[in-house]
């Protein structure tokens, strides 16, 4: 039995055992971060080389170039020809409802011209080449592919690179597959933080990318955020939330297995419920007992809710948004009647699964939105993955004669008072 927190907003103690819930931050490891610059140093210099050598002591792979890591698309095309029907038609289903969602999030470029005739605007340009790293071996996430690879496709994208270990060759078909749905344009069977630097520095076979996107492991998103700036990235991303909002009248073996459903990924993922209900917690909690021990990662799923889970009382449902919005959750689930009313109530979450039957799992396979989103709080400042974060925004401004000795003496204005001559003059020039 996963030993959960129970607090009640009504203790003396709520806001101390809350804002200790809430106070994560993600350990750094001097170790791996050690670990990681030297291998991003040696990528940095010597190329393919030292991406070879990694590539051999860590996947165990004995290729002689780094060209024979890179799969031909026909072999993408094939993983799809030999999964099982039901597969395929769910990763199909699953793509289609994903392209469907992104497509409403395309930007055009935008112009208007101004009473003086100049001409304003944005032009909106696909990022050129993106990176998506994969999780490969035994940890196969088609879904992720889908997620990250579609939007990038749709906003554009002239070159999409995936990296993918393959420890010991083992290659993931379902993966494979996802990335020929997808539109993926060039594979790589290389991995951990010797692909993240293949990808932003480039080596003789990998060009450097403008972008990385896509989660790993520990040594990988230590990579990623040494290689911020030489490359853009989606998010450094925290463990997996989930805070379930609940009037106490919705199944609790469904809200039972929805808190499992996202403590199943780490051990330091997060669910939260929040019920105005005590019995109802009661009664979750009976939940949670009885169907633990039936699911084959009910360690992990254990120790994620004696670590960082709680069942919290709370007076009303209102108060129960008033604490949604501080945690700001990755997902948020609202499983109360007229749930769309409440809905409203909510500012900060990543997600937001409205009504009974709004499982989070769907939104992380096929309901169409992305599953790349904030987590750690930064729902607060941050949205999901979208085709928003393959598109660049560039500002136009032509100026016509007649304006520029309009707008010249207002920059030229300012400029001196900053004490920057050359501006005022650059425009002061254009007035003569």
């Amino acid at each position: 039995m996963a030993k959960l927190r129970r607090l009640s907003t009504t203790r003396r103690d709520f806001e101390r055992r809350l804002k200790a819930l809430l106070a994560f931050e993600a350990a750094f490891d001097a170790k791996v971060d050690t670990a990681v610059a030297k291998i991003l140093a040696q990528v940095k210099a010597r190329g393919d080389s030292a991406l070879l050598e990694y590539t051999r002591r860590f996947d165990k792979l004995k290729a002689k170039a780094v060209r024979e890591l890179e799969l031909p698309k026909a072999s993408l095309a094939a993983a799809l020809l030999t999964l099982p029907n039901p597969q395929r038609q769910a990763l199909e289903e699953a793509a289609n409802r994903i392209r469907a969602y992104h497509e409403k999030q395309l930007v055009q470029s935008w112009s208007y011209r101004d009473a003086d005739g100049t001409l304003l605007g944005q032009q909106v340009t696909p990022i050129e080449r993106v990176g998506m790293y994969v999780p490969g071996g035994k940890a196969a996430y088609p879904s992720t592919v889908l997620m990250n690879a579609i939007p990038a496709k749709l906003a554009g994208v002239r070159e999409l690179i995936m990296t993918v270990p393959t420890p010991n060759g083992e290659k993931n078909d379902l993966v494979l597959a996802a990335a020929a749905i997808s539109g993926v344009d060039r594979v790589f069977t290389v991995g951990g933080a010797q692909a993240i630097g293949a990808l932003a520095y480039g080596t003789k076979t990998i060009p450097q990318v403008d972008k990385i996107v896509g989660p790993g492991n520990a040594y990988v998103v230590a990579a990623k955020r040494r290689v911020f700036g030489v490359v853009g990235l989606d998010m450094v991303a925290g463990p997996s939330e989930i805070v379930v909002i609940c009037d106490g009248r919705t199944d609790p073996d469904w809200v039972a297995m929805d808190l499992f459903s996202q403590s199943e990924h780490d051990e330091l993922a997060q669910a939260i419920l929040l019920s105005p209900d005590a019995k109802f917690i009661d009664a979750v909690a009976a939940s949670i007992k009885r169907l633990l021990p039936s699911l084959p990662r009910r360690e992990i799923i254990r120790a994620s809710l004696e670590k960082r889970g709680a069942l919290i009382e709370v007076k009303d449902l209102d108060e129960a948004c008033a604490i949604a919005n501080r945690i700001a959750p990755e997902h948020l689930e609202i499983s109360v009647d007229n749930a769309e009313r409440w809905t409203a109530k909510i500012k900060n979450a990543g997600a937001i699964f409205i009504g009974r039957y709004s499982s989070e799992a769907l939104g992380d396979y096929c309901a169409g939105p992305n599953h790349v989103l904030p987590t750690s709080r930064s729902a607060r400042f941050s949205s999901p993955l979208g085709v928003y974060d393959f598109q660049k925004r560039s500002s136009v401004i032509s100026v016509s004669k007649e304006s520029a000795a309009k707008l010249g003496k207002v920059a030229a204005e300012l400029a001196m008072g900053e004490g920057l001559q050359a501006h005022a003059r650059s425009a002061l020039y254009r007035m003569k």
